[in-house]
């Protein structure tokens, strides 16, 4: 068997041809098509590009396609309501476009919730039905896993919590906003902060520095993991589950996953109805949203 898998991002497009057993046969990338200023009303690309683009790798002789794809997606219709970055994108039959053209099964679904499925189905989140994945990047991608199954909400965007707020002020530049708190452009504030520099230290020197011991970098990633542990306190409380998992480039970092651990522990109470749950990172990190697409793939498979 081989699958292709598609992960669609803001800068490249990622691909890769899986068999059976989920091993990579190959990979690789692509540049996508998408107006980098991000102007909504940009017509430097359209949606034919994007799917020539794609039709460009496609191999012969598949036996299904698995896309991930930025944007609010139903992934039981196959259509993408919006695209995110993919301006283009706006209530697109994209299953029905490779369906058609392929004649092989297809399934399409959200970045961020194929990275979180993907620990579902053969990562840290095997072991439960209900959890919550936190992917850290340029914003936060959330995912809801109820009973082993992707949460998507009835405007499919349930876990986009990259538009939470973190305070009741209204702010124009959105600071308050949790992607730009606790996504990586949050990370480098606050270490700048506690720094007193104005240098753009990239993530790997910020955790070499934690690492070495940095007193001032230390304290700025204590403050970081609080702000996030705020919110994963919040979702406890809301939803209950079982496990927390931390995903993104970061979440390689050790020192990150056992800091959100203390400062998440230090807001329970024993007179208060939530209870803490490990918080772990997640197995796969770069190759997250091909896996879960996947995963997605041979499920509805599977079902047929």
């Amino acid at each position: 068997m081989k699958i292709f898998a598609i992960d669609i991002g803001g800068s490249s497009i990622k691909y890769a041809c899986m068999d059976e057993n989920q091993s990579f046969l190959y990979k690789g990338k692509i540049k996508t098509p998408v107006d980098e200023t991000m102007d909504p009303n940009s017509t430097k690309y359209n949606l034919q590009d994007l799917y020539d683009a794609i039709d460009e790798i496609i191999p012969e002789e598949i036996d299904g396609i698995a896309i991930s794809m930025p944007g609010a997606i139903d992934s039981e219709n196959g259509i993408a309501i919006t695209g995110g970055v993919l301006t283009y994108i706006k209530n697109t039959p994209v299953e029905k476009y490779f369906h058609d053209k392929y004649q092989v099964p297809v399934w399409i679904g959200n970045d961020a919730k194929c990275a979180g499925i993907a620990e579902v189905g053969y990562g840290v989140l095997q072991d439960v039905d209900d959890a919550i994945a936190i992917i850290l990047g340029t914003g936060i991608g959330g995912v809801i896993i109820k009973d082993k199954k992707v949460h998507n909400g009835k405007h499919f965007t349930a876990g986009e919590v990259s538009c939470l707020y973190t305070s009741h002020e209204q702010r124009k530049d959105f600071s308050n906003i949790w992607a730009l708190m606790n996504g990586i452009s949050g990370l480098l504030r606050c270490v700048q902060k506690h720094l007193n520099t104005t240098e753009k230290l990239t993530g790997e020197e910020i955790f070499a520095l934690a690492n070495a011991g940095n007193k001032q970098v230390l304290e700025a990633l204590d403050e970081f993991c609080l702000h996030l542990a705020y919110e994963l306190y919040n979702m406890q409380a809301f939803f209950d589950p079982e496990k927390i998992a931390i995903g993104g480039g970061i979440s390689a970092q050790p020192i990150l996953i056992e800091k959100i651990n203390e400062q998440y522990r230090s807001l329970f109470y024993d007179f208060f109805p939530p209870k803490p749950v490990p918080i772990v990172a997640c197995k796969f990190l770069n190759d997250a949203n091909l896996i879960g697409a996947y995963y997605q793939l041979r499920q509805k498979m599977q079902r047929k």
